[in-house]
Formats: C-alpha cells, sequence, structure tokens
C-alpha cells in the first residue's frame, strides 16, 4: 500500500495514460515524492506538439517537479493544447520550424544555460539526439552518451536499472565503460546505498565463444582496480543468477552481486531492449528513462508510456539535477 506522502504525487486521472488495473507504483511514486523536495528545473521540452508529449509536461509542471520551455512551431503547439483542452497560456513558448530545428533550440537552450533539463517531445530520438550529440553545437561530456530504464518490477522491492537498451546499439568494451559508471552513478543519486552491478550474458562462465563474457569479467576487473568505481561488480552472469537468490544457491555461485542486482547491464541495446519490454509486457513493470552522460539529463519517454512513468522520468531528472548543484557548491 502507498503512503499517504505518495498517494499525494499521484497524477491527474487520464483514462488514456493510466495504468492498467493490478499494476502497483510504489517505487516510483516514491521517485517523485523524493523529486519534490528539491526545487523545479527549468526543462527544455522539444517538439511537444501532440497531446500525449503536451500533457507530461504539463501535468509535471503541476507537480512542482519541471519549469516546461515548449520548443517547436507555436502554431502547432497551440492547436494541439487546445484540441487536448491544456492550458499552454503560462508556459513559455519558443518558436522553432520544425522538429530539427526545435531539437537545435532546446538544445541552445541549455547551452544558454536556461535549463538544467532536456525532455523529449513528439520528434523521434534520432533528431532530438543528433542535436545533443553535435560536436560543435550539442552537449557532449568526456562521457559517452548511455540510455538508463529505471524499471519498476511488481514484486521487486526497489526499483531496478537496465542499461543500455536505447542509444548504444553495439557498444564496445571501452564505451561499456562509461555506461556502467554512468548506471551507478545514477543509482547513488536516487538514494541506492550499495551498488550492485551485473554483467549480464548467457551463462556465469567466461566462454572464450561469447565475447559478452570476455568483456563481463574485463569489467570486473577494471573496477578491481578503480578503473569503474561506487559499486560492486559481477560477471558474466546470466539474468536468473542476477536476480535470483535460489538460481545462486542451486548453482552455488558465491558473489555479493549475484541474486541481489540493481543495475543490469546488458550486451548489446536488442538485448536491453527486448529485456526491458518482456518485464512490461510479462510482468506488467513500467521504466522511466533518462539519457545520461551529456551537460544535462535527458528525458527520454515513449509514446506508449502511462502517465506516472511520464512523472518519474522527470524526477529522475530533477534529482540528477540537484546532485549536481550540490556537487558544484561544494567544490
Amino acid at each position: 500500500m502507498s503512503s499517504p506522502a505518495a498517494s499525494a504525487v499521484k497524477p491527474a486521472a487520464d483514462k488514456k495514460t493510466s495504468a492498467p488495473v493490478g499494476r502497483t507504483h510504489d517505487k516510483f511514486e516514491r521517485l517523485v515524492a523524493a523529486a519534490q523536495k528539491h526545487p523545479p528545473v527549468v526543462t527544455a521540452v522539444a517538439h511537444p506538439c501532440d497531446e500525449v508529449s503536451l500533457k507530461g509536461a504539463v501535468e509535471a509542471a503541476r507537480l512542482k517537479l519541471i519549469v516546461p520551455i515548449l520548443v517547436g512551431p507555436e502554431l502547432r503547439i497551440r492547436e494541439a493544447a487546445e484540441h487536448a483542452g491544456i492550458d499552454v497560456a503560462k508556459f513559455e513558448i519558443v518558436d522553432a520550424a520544425h522538429s530539427h530545428d526545435a531539437a537545435a533550440k532546446a538544445v541552445g537552450l541549455v547551452r544558454a544555460a536556461r535549463a538544467e533539463a532536456l525532455m523529449k517531445g513528439s520528434l523521434h530520438t534520432d533528431e532530438l539526439m543528433g542535436a545533443v550529440v553535435s560536436r560543435e553545437t550539442g552537449l557532449r561530456t568526456a562521457r559517452r552518451l548511455s540510455h538508463c530504464f529505471i524499471m519498476d518490477v511488481p514484486g521487486q522491492p526497489n526499483a531496478v536499472i537496465i542499461t543500455d537498451a536505447a542509444v548504444n546499439i553495439a557498444p564496445t568494451l571501452e564505451e561499456k565503460i562509461d555506461i556502467v559508471q554512468n548506471a551507478i552513478d545514477l543509482a547513488h543519486v536516487l538514494g541506492v546505498t550499495h551498488v550492485r552491478v551485473a554483467i549480464l550474458s548467457a551463462m556465469e562462465t567466461v566462454n572464450p565463444k561469447v565475447p559478452s563474457t570476455i568483456e563481463a569479467a574485463a569489467l570486473c576487473k577494471m573496477a578491481d582496480r578503480g578503473q569503474i568505481t561506487g559499486g560492486l561488480l559481477d560477471g558474466p552472469l546470466a539474468l536468473d543468477n542476477a536476480l535470483s537468490p535460489e538460481a545462486v544457491a542451486v548453482k552455488k555461485i558465491n558473489s555479493p552481486v549475484a541474486g541481489r542486482a540493481n543495475v543490469l547491464v546488458v550486451p548489446d541495446l536488442e538485448a536491453g531492449n527486448m529485456l526491458a519490454k518482456s518485464l512490461s509486457i510479462l510482468a506488467g513493470a513500467d521504466g522511466a528513462g533518462v539519457v545520461l552522460g551529456a551537460r544535462v539529463p535527458i528525458i527520454l519517454t515513449s509514446r506508449a508510456d502511462v502517465m506516472l512513468t511520464r512523472l518519474a522520468s522527470c524526477a529522475v531528472a530533477v534529482l540528477i539535477a540537484a546532485a549536481r548543484r550540490k556537487s558544484s557548491a561544494i567544490r
């Protein structure tokens, strides 16, 4: 049962965005409640030209998670708002010619220090990320960009992070170092005290014929040598060995991570995408999405996401922005 505080952050009822009967969202409700303890984050919303993306931004503003700047063709934004019965009068609108222009101008707001987060609207992910990774005008840092799903899985006591299922198609070992580090850093921002990272493969033994097992072993040794910090790593681990204490006992795996992992690092985008969608379809899970490694957190949501999932994605961005402010203040 949700706490009274969690109940207070539930989004306004919407039959199109409500979760299916039987799902629980206590972990996402806790995320939203935690984010509401911090100031709302000014967020450039790129091309919010449909009902779904507009409602997500406006509802997040209502709950004081973000202060949206709507970036896109102004006429289309206002028409979409009017059609959906959404009042956007109090929000700043930055006019853009089309979706590519909206992505570029939203990124420009971040570069001009007018926004602390970026949010995907009704444009393709590739369009937004193209503007983000531009070497001349983008938001690159020394880190590789990577995506994390924060999965609210019914029956699991805490959220599980899955990476990378949306940005890096077939990451190299070098790229996986940043992917793992981004996920560990995110887990700490979300309040995870002991970050336990499972490097997934199809088996728990190193097999020269299966490259992901060799890379898993290498990542674990890198963590031993301090090249990856902040978490415990183990791998290769099959999915059951990562999450099931019973499977660990049967296979007699001696590991502080096996059976208790809270971060799952997949071999490639295909595996991650299938894992996340399998949890969603078969286990009733929902996944908030954020891209890390840029100058600011990037809120990446799907058109199929329910409202609370969209709000949870915003909440994650708020917590990241708050942590970065705190880090800058300490320096």
